[in-house]
């Protein structure tokens, strides 16, 4: 009887430890050299994609651009094609009288299918879906995305490299301030 007592509750921490590792595992299975290889040309299509968008390209005073970046939930390999689950975060920034000025913006998942460009070397995208707007969202992101990656849509994506990309970009000091459209 003792025995049991002592074994028990170690048996269930050990199961604890394991369902908690196999969790965290999902994040490890992104290959971080393939994300290296595919990250430019997903996030170069959003820019792409977003220009022309935005409310500050209706002042041309602001010279604004589109600055974007992709998370890898999902990455899998299948010959020269890879399938790319992101969640994607793009903002519009340009410059006024010193400071950043931050006009919109969005946060969006993504399937994105890539190829290997042979020609030009890298990858190309070849297709890509997002969510529908409001109903259906959660049905799309559970059909398109592992518990694990589901899971990470929720999180707001920080915009702090965002900023610093864009303040270089304008030539602004590292602390110029953050203004709004």
């Amino acid at each position: 009887m003792t025995s049991v007592r002592i074994w028990g509750p170690g048996a269930g921490a050990v199961a604890v430890l394991v369902v908690t590792a196999v969790w965290a595992h999902g994040s490890a299975g992104v290959d971080a050299g393939l994300w290296t290889e595919v990250r430019p040309a997903i996030e170069a299509r959003l820019v792409a994609q977003a220009a022309g968008t935005g409310a500050g390209e209706s002042e041309p005073e602001l010279r604004s651009r589109w600055f974007c970046r992709a998370e890898a939930l999902d990455l899998t390999e299948s010959g020269d094609q890879v399938r790319a689950g992101v969640d994607t975060l793009c903002l519009e920034y340009g410059e006024r009288a010193g400071a950043l000025v931050e006009c919109g913006g969005a946060q969006i998942p993504q399937v994105v299918r890539l190829e290997r460009d042979a020609a030009r070397g890298g990858y190309r995208v070849v297709a890509e879906e997002e969510p529908p707007d409001g109903e259906g969202y959660g049905e799309w992101t559970e059909n398109h995305f592992s518990r694990y990656a589901e899971s990470r849509l929720d999180k707001e994506m920080e915009s702090t490299g965002l900023r610093a990309v864009a303040r270089s970009h304008f030539a602004l000091p590292a602390d110029a301030p953050v203004r709004y459209c």
